[in-house]
Parts: C-alpha cells; structure tokens; sequence
C-alpha cells in the first residue's frame, strides 16, 4: 500500500468509521474524539490535535462538510475544499480517523461512534460542548486544551486579505 493510499485509508463515512471505533473499544483502546472545520491547517492545529491525541490512545477527527462550514463560517469560506482539508488531516500520524459530518454540530456522529474522551478548545466550558451528554452518560470525559496563542484560521485569511 502507498503512503497516499494509507492516509485516504483513514478517511471513513460514518457506518464505517462507527465500526471501526466499536471494535478498537472492545479491544480496549480509549477513543478520543474531536471535531472542527480545520479550513487552513496551522500549527495551532496542529498542536491542539496532538494533545487531543494525547488524552486516548486512538484519535477520531469529525470534520465538517464545505456545505457545513459555509453555514457556519459565510459563503467565502471553506478555503480549502473537504477533501483536501481530510487528505491534510489523516496525513498527521496521531490521527487515526476522519469522518466527515454534514450538520451544523457533530452531535448525531458522537451519538453513532460513542467515544470514551470528547475533546474541544478551552473557549468552552466541558458542560456547553456539543455531545457532553453522549459521553458522560456512558462513563467517559470531556476534556478542553488551551489554543496556541496566535493561530487562528479566521486571523490567516484576514491577513491574506489585507495584504493583497
């Protein structure tokens, strides 16, 4: 198998990724799980999904669709397309997973994979992030990690646009 063929090999629809995750949690593994546009990968990105990683031993990443991210995000936006923001993505080594979901939040994908840790940003309190209930009803921990001061997709593609 080539080294592209690995990384789209982490790329999974839902019913897929669901059974992917129920047979790692029977073997034990603690399944982190964390979501996001990642429209340009930075190195806050980049940081934040290694701790995420950090928490479990198997990291999820629920990406949202470009029909999502321009609900959520305005029409210029996604930058870059899904595909190639997955491709970037299951290409770092500490993601084990990327599934996409086409909703506004990744709630009905936490329900479907059910995984032990949910991690997100420190800009929420554990209580107010979306699927807090999914996981504490089963035993599991929602955890928040503090953002690399200076990184953020939102401030790149201002800079990009006042420089041109």
């Amino acid at each position: 198998m080539s080294e592209l063929q690995r990384i789209e090999d982490k790329i999974k629809k839902q019913d897929e990724a669901k059974s992917i995750v129920q047979k790692w949690i029977h073997k034990g593994e603690k399944v982190a799980f964390t979501n996001g546009c990642f429209d340009i990968v930075h190195r806050g990105h980049v940081e934040y999904l290694s701790k995420a990683k950090d928490l479990g031993t198997k990291l999820v990443l629920g990406l949202n669709t470009d029909a999502s991210v321009r609900r959520l995000k305005g029409e210029s936006r996604p930058v870059v397309d899904e595909y190639s923001r997955a491709i970037l993505l299951a290409a770092l080594q500490f993601i084990d997973l990327v599934v996409f979901f086409d909703e506004d939040t990744p709630y009905e994908l936490i329900k479907a994979l059910q995984p032990d840790i949910l991690v997100k940003g420190s800009d929420y309190k554990a209580e107010d992030i979306v699927g807090y209930d999914v996981v504490t009803a089963k035993g599991g921990k929602v955890e928040t990690i503090d953002f690399v001061e200076g990184f953020s997709t939102t401030t790149i593609v201002e800079k990009i646009k006042t420089s041109m």
